[in-house]
């Protein structure tokens, strides 16, 4: 590059042409290193936006990992927002800055990394972050108190359980903490006041990961909301906006400590002084990307526009919108002339452009890049071959001498790209992990590397390639930890007032978690109440005794404790569900017996037609396609069922089906419920099979009567391959030639004579449905190996998580995000609870946002007319769909990216997800607005869910959720409707177990010994049996320990979940260690048959269940053996003589018997 130190060290501004996007990232580095030579202080760079930003860092980590990168990036909300920035961005914002002011310089080149809207806006001064850090040391004094006051005031959430950067838990002496900039949370253990030791942990598990020597914390907010801030905060406060603060919620909420939505937008009044990002480095190269000022501009006037909305808002008064009083937008924003003070004087300033300036000109230095080759011309043209234009490009390369990398999005991308290259005769590849190899390898060898680059790029002596120039939109799935189960288990502990079904006595009402005295010594129990005021006790070592009920409560009684109802409908029911268990058997064999083509694909052209996939394929993705690639290959007909959201990626499951099947010389039919999916498949299908020998038609009442006649002559000639329709396909005027394959979307919204059809079919060609609808998790167990069943439960590709705020209903901000969802050229859901709240919708939105065009819709249309209105939206006619909850669970509106849902609190968390999943189908990030009324008080359960949901910003989460969570009438329709009476009956849970044990039971030959799950041993020793609440104190959590307790059955699982307990809470408290005892214990009764326990000073007395031992000559053996001091009553109890004196010497003693009589149980008798 051309004399790098003086083009580094020269002050005033320089233009830097010929750096196209990814060139600039080696010359960044190149800059830094330059930068660090000299001394200076290392350079800022200021992206365009967010997206900009991170493909920047990720470049410079890949191309120069040894130049020091800080990310700052902005707040995620709108200027004068009602809510506050992710806790995530913010712990992101003080780390870069904390990290800003501790930096050593040592002459390592370093780079800060910002966007146009952060640099925009000010920040705290370096002397407020340095005095606000904590430090500690192992072995340092700490004032536990003082240390949860400050976490508190410095932004810092208290939680039961730490998962996300922000939060801190305080349990007894042990405080867990995740700092910003930290990659996993930290545990601080106190012995007395000292500290004994810091760890690391895994938020999953809660296992420790790692010791530390000491903690340095920095706040997890930019407001330091102490006693000297709030002083302050009110002073600036009244002087700004005058003495009138009554019901002024933000003045209250932080007069009284509390933090308050959105309380960032007044910055300014909680600090003395606000400084700029420059002057955290005064004396830095500043390097603009080539739009960052235009990017500027427009941001200037969007925070000029929506401080100018609020002060109209304001003088408008209404009853909606409570009180706003904005800021005037210099005190936190930078205006132009600071921008320009701020990058003027001897400041060096570098702007970057791609294009090339003429060398006469001043101040311009062209770098000799430009941008790569972009194949999309060749893309576009039929029956021309990608990869062999690639090749040849490649062959042009190798000969100018130029070193060569092509770039994919991911280790997957890369192998399979590696393939195809390898098929095409593409000689010299290699794999490169890292910019070092690739400088290695000669220059006639091509790297294959990793690097999310948009857009190629080549330089005199280089080219890289970008897989998105080659194959067009690429998008990547960010590596992101599975939390989904963390939430379920959360999701699925008992909460009072939910109804639970005990096994041995029916339906009942869980009130609560009771400590209640047995033989003098505390037992945690559950209270469950029955018909007429019952009450059950139900100790919780016994806790897998309940299930629960489900989410359709409303209709269900209680059942009477002792009465004969409950075993009667569950005898009754249980024959039943064997003859359903029987149904499904013999239909999965009377399909073994029958024969269908047999399909497999061509390697080299179905590795082509797979590298057309526009994204990374998830792990649960690869694992249907391959299991439905058996099922072609097998000769028998396939009857898979696909279950997963929209965008998890079933389409392309059922593409690469239809792309096997039509290949080998067979028709496939793609049958939709409604006008407007058979409009969405065949566009899919229409592009992905594009140049391809294939004949792709549509059947469906939107088609003309003229091309339905001809679509039916060439199903009927063979001349149509593929055909997607609505159930006109199912007529019996509709005749195939030769059909091989049928895909089934939504099956569950067919009628009962389509479904019926369907079942004919199914018999002689291969079909594979598709479904949106979740399937519960218990109901995938009992369906396995009955029905072919894969699940794509995991997250989609990540196109850009849907940002979700959860606020008071605001006039003002729905109006912005309806406007800009609008002026970006997109579409928006407004979705209402009832139908009655449809009027007061549509009147505002005509007040309020006149400039869009509404259209309306709910469940209680005609079919065709909601079918009509759905489809006029999807073209765009209109810009706003007001509906309640029937947006269709199918439905891919890529231009709809905005949500707003009306009382949020009166969705159900399923549901929620369900509706969010609608938007976010696209580049452009999407927002989900989740509102509530702005002066009613939520249920704490509403407030929690919408919490959970806001926290939760992965789909795939969502859908597992949903699908453990979902009221069943969505699943009812897998077995066949009958079903959805069978779980009012008993509960959802117990049914699905049911089911599942008759399934096995049909399988395995026998009658099926159902019942033998459903018993628990009962053990009284008299000793303390609980979690005491001063060692776990959230209530949540310990009905959660209860609930997996019940899950531990082996002494290594035992003493797993006693390792997580003593890591997460600290030493076991002694009613622990005896309820884990009694855990253990009662796996030993199981094996030994042995049904209850009671034990006392003087001895014990065993009750065997059916007053059976699996042993009998061994227990004889036994009682001979202790000489007088046992005996078998003839009520057939068995009886141990003993001196115990202390209950912990009674559950010794218990364990060490039962311990005997197990190890008597044959190795299969157990």
């Amino acid at each position: 590059m051309r004399d790098l130190t003086r083009i580094a060290a020269a002050p005033g501004r320089l233009t830097l042409g010929e750096t196209p996007e990814g060139f600039d990232a080696l010359v960044l580095a190149d800059l830094a290193r330059a930068r660090a030579e000299g001394d200076a202080a290392g350079v800022i760079h200021i992206a365009r936006d967010d997206a900009r930003l991170a493909s920047t860092e990720e470049a410079l980590g890949y191309f120069a990992p040894d130049v020091e990168i800080i990310s700052l990036p902005a707040w995620d909300c709108l200027p004068y927002d009602r809510v506050s920035p992710a806790p995530e961005i913010s712990s992101r914002r003080m780390a870069a800055l904390s990290r800003l002011v501790n930096r050593k310089v040592e002459g390592k080149p370093f780079i800060l990394l910002t966007t146009v809207n952060a640099a925009l806006q000010r920040v705290p001064e370096p002397d407020m972050v340095r005095r606000s850090a904590w430090s500690a040391h192992v072995g340092n004094r700490i004032d536990l108190e003082a240390l949860t006051t400050y976490l508190a005031a410095n932004g810092y959430d208290r939680t039961g359980t730490v998962r996300e950067r922000g939060e801190f838990a305080v349990r007894g002496g042990i405080v867990d903490i995740f700092p910003p900039g930290f990659d996993a949370p930290i545990r601080l253990d106190m012995f007395g006041d000292t500290l004994d030791s810091v760890r690391s942990f895994d938020p999953e598990s809660q296992r420790t990961t790692a010791t530390l020597h000491g903690l340095d914390l920095v706040p997890a907010n930019e407001i330091h909301l102490d006693s000297e801030v709030i002083r302050h905060f009110r002073a600036a406060y009244v002087a700004t906006f005058g003495a009138a603060t009554d019901r002024d919620p933000l003045y209250e909420a932080v007069s009284e400590g509390r933090k308050h939505q959105g309380m960032e937008h007044w910055l300014p009044l909680f600090h003395d002084k606000l400084v700029t990002i420059f002057e955290y480095l005064p004396h830095a190269l500043v390097a603009l990307d080539g739009l960052a000022e235009e990017s500027k501009a427009g941001r200037l006037e969007l925070i000029r526009d929506y401080y100018e909305a609020r002060v109209a808002a304001r003088e408008i008064k209404t009853v909606e919108a409570s009180i706003y009083k904005p800021l005037k937008p210099e005190a936190l924003y930078l205006t132009e002339d600071d921008w320009q003070a701020a990058l003027g004087g001897q400041r060096s300033v570098r702007l970057f452009t791609a294009f090339s300036a003429p060398d006469s000109e001043r101040n311009v230095v062209n770098l000799g890049g430009r941008q790569g080759r972009n194949f999309a011309p060749e893309r576009a043209q039929d029956g021309v071959n990608i990869f062999e234009v690639l090749g040849g490009h490649i062959a042009g390369l190798r000969k100018a001498g130029k070193r060569i990398a092509i770039a994919s999005w991911s280790e997957g991308a890369r192998d399979r790209l590696s393939h195809v290259l390898g098929d095409h005769g593409l000689k010299h590849i290699a794999l490169a992990e890292s910019w070092v190899d690739v400088n290695a390898v000669n220059k006639a060898t091509v790297s294959l590397i990793v690097l999310g680059l948009e857009a190629g790029f080549e330089t005199n002596d280089l080219a890289v390639i970008s897989e998105q120039d080659v194959l067009g939109d690429r998008l990547i799935r960010q590596r992101r930890k599975k939390r989904a189960e963390n939430f379920l288990r959360e999701a699925s502990s008992l909460s009072p007032g939910d109804l639970v079904v005990h096994v041995d006595h029916g339906i009942g009402r869980f009130e609560g978690l009771q400590t209640i005295e047995v033989n003098g010594a505390p037992h945690d129990c559950l209270l469950l109440i029955y018909h007429g005021g019952d009450k059950l006790y139900l100790p919780v070592e016994n806790i897998e005794l309940l299930s629960r009920y489900g989410s359709d409560e409303a209709s269900a009684q209680l059942d009477r404790l002792g009465g004969t109802g409950w075993q009667a409908r569950k005898a009754k029911l249980k024959s039943r569900i064997r003859e359903m268990a029987g149904e499904l058997i013999k239909i999965a064999a009377a399909r073994e017996l029958k024969t269908a083509p047999v399909m497999e694909p061509q390697p080299g052209l179905y590795d082509e037609f797979c590298a057309r996939f526009p994204f990374q394929e998830t792990e649960d993705q690869e694992q249907a396609i391959e299991a439905v690639l058996e099922d072609l290959a097998r000769g028998r007909p396939m009857d898979r069922l696909v279950c997963g959201d929209v965008g998890f990626g079933k389409t392309e499951v059922a593409l690469r089906t239809a792309f096997v099947a039509a290949m080998a010389g067979y028709q496939v039919a793609v049958v939709v419920p409604t006008t407007l999916l058979a409009r969405q498949h065949y566009k899919t299908f229409s592009t992905r099979f594009q140049g391809l020998p294939l004949k792709i038609r549509q059947m469906s009442r939107l088609v003309s009567t003229k091309d339905m006649s001809e679509t039916k002559a060439g199903l009927a000639s063979g001349d149509i391959d593929i055909v997607v329709g609505t159930h006109a396909l199912l007529g019996k005027a509709i005749k195939f030639k030769n059909l091989g394959l049928m895909i089934v979307d939504e099956e569950q919204h067919f009628g009962v004579g389509h479904k019926e059809r369907l079942k004919q079919m199914r018999a002689e060609v291969h079909v594979l449905t598709l479904t949106a609808t979740p399937i519960p998790r218990t109901l995938q167990l009992a369906l396995s190996g009955v029905r072919e069943l894969s699940i794509i439960a995991t997250p989609p590709v990540d196109r850009l998580a849907v940002r979700t705020y959860v606020s008071p209903f605001d006039p003002v901000v729905i109006r912005e995000a309806l406007l800009r969802e609008h002026y970006r050229g997109g579409q928006s859901f407004y979705v209402v609870p009832r139908i009655t709240d449809l009027a007061d919708a549509q009147e505002y939105l005509a007040n309020y946002v006149p400039e869009v065009k509404t259209i309306t819709a709910h469940g209680q249309m005609a079919a065709g007319e909601i079918e009509d209105k759905m489809n006029a939206f999807y073209d765009g006619k209109y810009d706003v769909l007001v509906s309640t909850t029937i947006v269709e669970s199918g439905l891919d509106i890529p231009t709809a990216n905005t949500l707003v849902v009306h009382r949020a609190d009166m969705f159900g968390l399923a549901q929620l997800y369900q509706i969010r999943g609608r938007v976010g189908r696209s580049k452009a990030r999407a927002y989900a607005y989740l509102t509530v009324a702005p002066n009613r008080t939520m249920t704490p359960a509403a407030e929690k869910r919408l919490r959970v949901l806001q926290s939760l910003d992965s789909l795939g989460a969502g859908f597992t959720l949903a699908s453990h969570d979902l009221d069943i009438r969505g699943a009812g329709n897998l077995l066949g409707d009958e079903q959805s009476g069978h779980i009012k009956e008993v509960g959802y849970e117990l049914y699905q177990e049911m089911l599942e044990e008759a399934v096995a039971a049909l399988r395995g030959g026998g009658a099926g010994e159902d019942e033998e799950g459903h018993w628990s041993p009962q053990i009284n020793v008299g000793t303390p049996v609980l979690i005491p609440e001063s060692y776990v104190p959230d209530l949540d959590a310990r009905m959660a320990l209860y609930r997996r307790l019940s899950d531990v059955e082996t002494r290594s699982e035992i003493d797993g979940f006693a390792a997580e307990l003593i890591d997460r809470f600290g030493k076991l408290p002694e009613e622990v260690e005896f309820l884990l005892k009694i855990v253990e214990i009662k796996g030993l009764c199981r094996i030994a048959n042995v049904e209850r326990i009671e034990a006392g000073p003087k001895g014990i007395v065993m009750s065997l269940r059916d007053n059976t031992f699996p042993n009998p000559a061994a227990l004889v053996e036994l009682i001979n053996d202790e000489r007088g001091n046992a005996k078998l009553r003839p009520d057939h109890k068995l009886v141990f003589k003993r001196d115990w004196e202390t209950p912990a010497e009674r559950l010794a003693g218990t364990y060490r018997l039962m311990r005997t009589l197990a190890g008597m149980v044959p190795a299969k008798a157990a």
